[in-house]
């Protein structure tokens, strides 16, 4: 929604940067402050997924913590922008790195949010989505990312900025 594509979700996804050795007191913390673990408390689970799948207790909200990890998760967190919100500075992940992981996600309502987020964000550096998605596909073995994001853009160019609510910058951000 910060990046002008309005579409409710279901959870909240968080990437954070927890040591190993800190998660059980991290899972402590966020059982104080009123959230519960989805799963058991199953170690092999946080060690295969890197998710910590929590839900707030009153409003049964899902939250997914994503444990960072080396190499793309790390990349993501130090291109992070800061958002104010509220009055807080809130560290959002950048649009370049929200467009490789929609690609990547590859549903067809992830592929909507990319359409609207090329039409609405701006400005973009499509060389850093592609560059994300290259690495992504030689890590995995695949080659298709790549083209369905310049499908996605091509779609998006001959759509145009949607009428009436111009086209969106992005928020007013600065770096860590």
């Amino acid at each position: 929604m910060l990046y002008g594509v309005i579409r409710t979700t279901a959870d909240v996804d968080v990437t954070a940067e927890i040591p190993a050795s800190r998660v059980p007191a991290f899972v402590r913390a966020m059982e104080t402050a009123g959230f519960e673990l989805r799963v058991k408390d199953d170690p092999s689970f946080v060690k295969q997924t890197r998710v910590l799948p929590f839900a707030h207790a009153k409003t049964k909200l899902p939250l997914d913590v994503v444990l960072a990890g080396p190499g793309l998760e790390e990349s993501f967190l130090d291109a992070v922008r800061r958002v104010d919100i509220a009055g807080a500075r809130i560290p959002v992940i950048a649009p370049e790195d929200l467009i490789a992981t929609k690609v990547l996600a590859g549903r067809p309502k992830d592929m909507e949010d990319v359409r609207g987020l090329l039409r609405h964000c701006e400005p973009l550096d499509l060389a850093r989505v592609r560059q994300v998605l290259e690495a992504v596909e030689a890590a995995l073995g695949q080659s298709d990312l790549t083209p369905a994001f310049e499908r996605l853009v091509r779609s998006a160019k001959k759509a145009g900025p949607r009428r009436g609510s111009g086209r969106k910058r992005s928020p007013s951000t600065s770096r860590k």
